[in-house]
């Protein structure tokens, strides 16, 4: 039912709205779908100013509406998604850039795009992981994503993202890694009585003219941090769970629409 909502507000609304009123249905239809889900959002907003590039690790299809439902953002997708049934229309409609894979004459133009919606003090995400993992650890964050924002003297804002049982243990139910399909997914998630999801903003990076590299490796230490995972940690190694105390409650607005999937971009690092 809520993605033949969102299908309506995209036929409909989003035709004849501005950017704010498209962007307060964005966060509450995807506090909705995470209430459907049972996920109850908290959010950390502390370190948030307009126009940054939000870079966040990457666990789950569950991410992109965490974010939107604390944080409505243009998300940067591969071009494939596009292409799906459904998903892809949806995902046109909602501020998706599609990132044509290899193409460098194709990145400088997404670079473009995003750099006018950042200077038009709008929000674009990033996963610099470029897939998801099974959220207990971090691979490596490729640099040329945060370019963009670098090159437009625009901050890039680390942000973690986690998720926990009741119990006040890590959750894996959302993970959508390796061969874990769509519906394998959202069944494990339904399961669970309730899970917690977590959004930590950390300090801005890449306001003092250092190069992407340097930002991408201070922001994946931020984010390990702030999630409670290693930094150096090989991937599946499970981490203790962060202090509850440094989260602010918040963001459970009434919801926001967008269908963004697929939110890992590739680009050739250099």
């Amino acid at each position: 039912m809520l993605i033949l909502a969102g299908t309506l507000v995209a036929l409909t609304l989003f035709r004849i709205c501005g950017d704010r009123r498209r962007l307060l249905l964005k966060q509450s239809w995807s506090a909705a779908l995470l209430d459907a889900l049972g996920i109850e959002l908290e959010a950390d907003l502390t370190h948030v100013e307009p126009g940054v590039l939000l870079v966040a690790n990457h666990v789950s299809w569950v991410d992109i509406f965490v974010i939107n439902a604390a944080l409505p953002a243009a998300f940067v997708s591969k071009e494939e998604v596009r292409r799906w049934p459904v998903i892809g229309w949806l995902a046109g409609k909602n501020d998706t850039i599609f990132l044509r894979r290899g193409s460098r004459g194709h990145a400088r133009l997404i670079n473009e795009q995003v750099a006018a919606i950042l200077a038009a003090g709008k929000h674009v995400a990033v996963f610099p992981e470029g897939t998801t993992t099974d959220g207990r650890a971090l691979l490596h964050f490729h640099a040329a994503l945060l370019q963009p924002a670098l090159a437009a003297g625009r901050p890039v804002l680390p942000a973690a993202i986690s998720y926990w049982e009741l119990n006040g243990e890590r959750s894996l139910a959302p993970r959508y890694d390796g061969d874990i399909s769509l519906g394998t997914c959202t069944a494990a998630i339904l399961r669970r009585p309730r899970i917690i999801a977590r959004l930590v903003t950390t300090p801005l990076r890449g306001t003092d003219g250092a190069d992407r590299k340097q930002v991408a490796a201070e922001a994946r230490e931020a984010i390990a941090l702030a999630a409670g995972l290693p930094a150096t940690a090989a991937y599946g190694i499970s981490p203790a769970a962060p202090p509850v105390a440094v989260l602010q409650a918040g963001g459970h607005a009434a919801g926001q629409f967008a269908l963004l999937a697929g939110g890992g971009a590739e680009q050739r690092e250099t």
